[in-house]
């Protein structure tokens, strides 16, 4: 994993360390660069163009390498060129998965470092940060000003922090913890390489014209009414507190108006209802308070921020300060249990 130069000091991480057989030391690297490019060429000519030396000196290279293995690694056959052994093959094979395996933490220590180091030569980097939607959250970020945010769903959000392609995740799980959640999210507070941080609570609930003409209050409501409903896109924390609500109740999907029309934030679904298209959605209670919508309560959740336990916490220390500076004027948001009064 490299970090481009035009965003600070270059880091690059990758498969290392030596394998010792009896009395030798294998660079592992080199071993996995060399036995690959032979694997994928069949070629000791083609591999050394792949690895940038001379055909001479993959010869060598291979020669040493099964001194020090004690077993042929490579064959040349005629018709078919060089191929690996069954050695060579299952070395190739164990240091393919080693490399797949550290793979995605490679990734995210790389982006941790860049940070650090970006901090101490003075490169400044905005953190990249995915997030699932909120309209309070939005806002500080903006004033913020120290990351570039791409808004998603929580699942994407989270497997984009997983994956390295993102510093930081902002995820919520509805009425369950994250354990309970499943996958992604139960990997994600299981895997000590990630700390998680509730940033702060918020309501959620049926944003409704104002007044609530269709007088609705339940999931239930909204199948007997008939009333047309805009939804979450799949991914997002909102959509699959949605679906637990229908599954509780035991309604088809199918059976609520509008179930496949889906906006991509609350605010969205806050203006497809205001402007007539739409009489229900769920979503939060600051959508509701910004549109003039009426609001019905379907309870509270947490909206946690992870990230890479080893990235630098100053600047996520900073959006947490802002944040709690501003949920006491803010309807429908609290401080989480951890920090509440």
């Amino acid at each position: 994993m490299t970090i481009p130069a035009d965003e600070g000091p270059v880091i690059e991480l990758g498969l290392g360390g030596s394998l010792r057989i009896g009395r030798a030391r294998i660079a592992v690297a080199e071993t996995f660069a060399l036995l690959r490019a032979i694997a994928r060429t069949r070629s000791v000519q083609g591999a050394a163009a792949e690895i940038g030396l001379s055909y001479r000196a993959v010869w060598e290279r291979v020669r040493a390498l099964e001194a020090d293995v004690g077993r042929p690694l490579v064959r040349k056959t005629r018709g078919h060129g060089t191929t690996l052994t069954e050695t060579g093959a299952a070395l190739h094979e164990a240091l393919a998965g080693a490399a797949e395996g550290l793979a995605l933490p490679l990734a995210r220590e790389t982006r941790a470092m860049q940070a650090r180091l970006a901090a101490l030569l003075e490169h400044p980097r905005r953190l990249a940060l995915a997030a699932s939607h909120d309209p309070l959250l939005m806002e500080v970020l903006a004033q913020w000003g120290g990351a570039e945010v791409a808004v998603m769903g929580s699942r994407d959000a989270v497997m984009r922090l997983m994956d390295g392609r993102a510093d930081a995740a902002g995820f919520h799980c509805g009425a369950v913890g994250p354990a309970a959640a499943g996958p992604p999210f139960s990997d994600l507070v299981a895997d000590p390489a990630f700390r998680v941080r509730p940033l702060f609570e918020r309501e959620q609930g049926w944003l409704v014209a104002a007044g609530n003409p269709l007088g609705l209050e339940t999931t239930a409501d909204l199948r007997a009414t008939k009333a047309r409903f805009v939804n979450r896109q799949k991914g997002s924390g909102t959509r699959a507190w949605f679906d637990r609500l229908l599954a509780e109740t035991g309604i088809p999907p199918e059976a609520i108006v509008g179930y496949g029309l889906e906006e991509f934030t609350h605010q969205a679904v806050a203006a497809v209802i205001a402007s007539g298209a739409a009489d229900a959605g769920l979503g939060a209670r600051a959508a509701a308070e910004r549109f003039g919508l009426g609001f019905v309560s379907v309870g509270w959740e947490v909206y946690g921020l992870a990230a890479s336990a080893s990235l630098p916490g100053d600047g996520l220390d900073r959006v947490e300060a802002m944040l709690s500076e501003r949920i006491g004027d803010a309807p429908g948001y609290r401080l989480p249990a951890r920090t509440a009064a």
